[in-house]
Parts: C-alpha cells; sequence; structure tokens
C-alpha cells in the first residue's frame, strides 16, 4: 500500500500545479492512494464544490479541510454529499459534513482522519480525546488509518505523533505550508512529519502575494491577502505501509518546482 499525500494546495496556482503534477506523480510513485488538503483551494481560502469534482475527476481518492473549511459558502453546497471531502473531526457536535471516512482504491480501503490543533486557532473540542472515540470504532474495521493533523503549532502535531505511534499508519501536519524535513517512522510504525507543506506560489508569503502580507507586518493595518500567481512549487510525501500490519514502512518527501522539478 502506497499512499502519496499533497500538501495544502492554494489558489488556481495551486490547482494548475496539481493538474500538472499529478500525472508525473502517478507514474513515478504509482500510488495506491491519493490525498490532497484543499483546504485553501479557492483563491486560498476555502473550497468550491467545482474544485472538489476538478480533484475528484484528476484521481484523487480523498480531501481534507482545515481552519478555513467554511470560508466559502458554497461548501454546503456538497459537505454532507460528498464523502470523500472532510472537515476537522473536532468541530462542535452536530457540524455539517464528516470528520472522517473511508476511501476506497481498487480492493484497498484507508481510514481518513481530519483533525484540527487548538493552539494558536480558533477553540475546537479537543483533537486528542476525539480522535480516541474514532479510533474505538475504526482500529476494529480497518487496517489502514491515516491522519492528517491541521495545526498551527509544531509542539501540538509532534505530540498527536506520538500519542498515534502504534495506533495509525501516518500522522502528517498541515497548515503551515512550509516543508519540514522531520520526516521519519516513529518506533512503533506510525509514519510521521510535522508539516508536508504546500501547493502554490513559491513567489509569494505561503502562497499569498507578497505586498500585502509585509503591509501587515510593517504597518500592522489591516491588509487583504490574495493568493499569489507566481511559479508554482508542489510538496507532499509519500508513504509505504505493511500490507499484513497496516504500519508504515517508509516515508519521504516530494517536491516539485515549476521549471525544475525535483524529486526527493
Amino acid at each position: 500500500m502506497r499512499i502519496l499525500f499533497i500538501g495544502d494546495v492554494v489558489g488556481s496556482v495551486g490547482r494548475k500545479a496539481l493538474k500538472y503534477c499529478l500525472p508525473i506523480l502517478k507514474d513515478k510513485y504509482k500510488p495506491t492512494v491519493i490525498i490532497v488538503n484543499g483546504e485553501n483551494a479557492a483563491g486560498g481560502k476555502g473550497i468550491t464544490p467545482a474544485i472538489v469534482k476538478e480533484m475528484l475527476a484528476q484521481g484523487v481518492h480523498g480531501i481534507t479541510l482545515g481552519n478555513h473549511t467554511w470560508d466559502n459558502k458554497e461548501v454546503f453546497d456538497i459537505i454532507d454529499d460528498e464523502p470523500r471531502l472532510i472537515r476537522p473531526a473536532n468541530f462542535p457536535e452536530g457540524t455539517p459534513g464528516l470528520g472522517y471516512t473511508v476511501i476506497k482504491a481498487g480492493s484497498a480501503e484507508v481510514a481518513l482522519i481530519n483533525l484540527q490543533g487548538r493552539t494558536f486557532l480558533p477553540p475546537l473540542d479537543c483533537p486528542f480525546r476525539k480522535v480516541d472515540d474514532i479510533l474505538d470504532e475504526l482500529n476494529k474495521k480497518y487496517k489502514y488509518i491515516f491522519v492528517d493533523m491541521h495545526a498551527e503549532a509544531t509542539s501540538e502535531k509532534i505530540a498527536m505523533g506520538w500519542y498515534l505511534d502504534g495506533r495509525v499508519s501516518a500522522v502528517v501536519g498541515t497548515h503551515t505550508h512550509v516543508q519540514t524535513h522531520d520526516e521519519q517512522v516513529l518506533p512503533r510504525g506510525t509514519a510521521y512529519v510535522t508539516d508536508v507543506g504546500m501547493v502554490g506560489s513559491r513567489e509569494g508569503v505561503l502562497g499569498m502575494e507578497r505586498a500585502a502580507v509585509l503591509k501587515r507586518f510593517l504597518t500592522g493595518l489591516p491588509s487583504r491577502f490574495i493568493a499569489d500567481e507566481g511559479k508554482w512549487m508542489l510538496h507532499g510525501v509519500c508513504i509505504d505501509l505493511n500490507p499484513q500490519s497496516g504500519r508504515a514502512q517508509n516515508i519521504s518527501l516530494v517536491r516539485m518546482y515549476e521549471n525544475d522539478v525535483i524529486f526527493d
């Protein structure tokens, strides 16, 4: 079992990069399952039904979200009807959509969980307690369990990796848009990386136009952030899982850059 996870897709540049890179990535890595974080795909904030359909048509099996889940109101038109699109499971009870799902690729089934951290982000239910409740159900049925931990604080993501070591196949961090080089298989067999990175403009700041970000830092005044239109980069991870145990055997970083393709 091989899972390709692609980091936060930002705006039209990120979508263009994803469309261009997916055939290359499929050919090189031959993944069983492809998962994408899409919470920034619509202009840098949120996602739309059209973008969801586009990603699924390109061969993506599952889409995770995060703190920008509700930023585009069109998401409400699809969040309850498309089980391959999930939002953080620790949103309050009664929130639209699913916090975890089972995605299928041929005969393979992968339980996919989305969580959101609470440090430096809006308060939600405890992701640690919530994932305990979810695993009580999933561990009885599924060998492969994949977790997208969408969080600001590196400490909270690292803590979740250790908390779930040996209980899930992989824990990957998203949200901060900067790929970390701490990819590893933890002692009990869970693949881990603190942040997968992003898909979007490498000429902006976290995929957004530089000028607006610099204005906010220099003046402290509000400024509207817009997804940058510069040359793209694509970051992700490729994870191999043992077909008997469901535990990780290897995790490697994936990096591609416009006009300068790099595979790690």
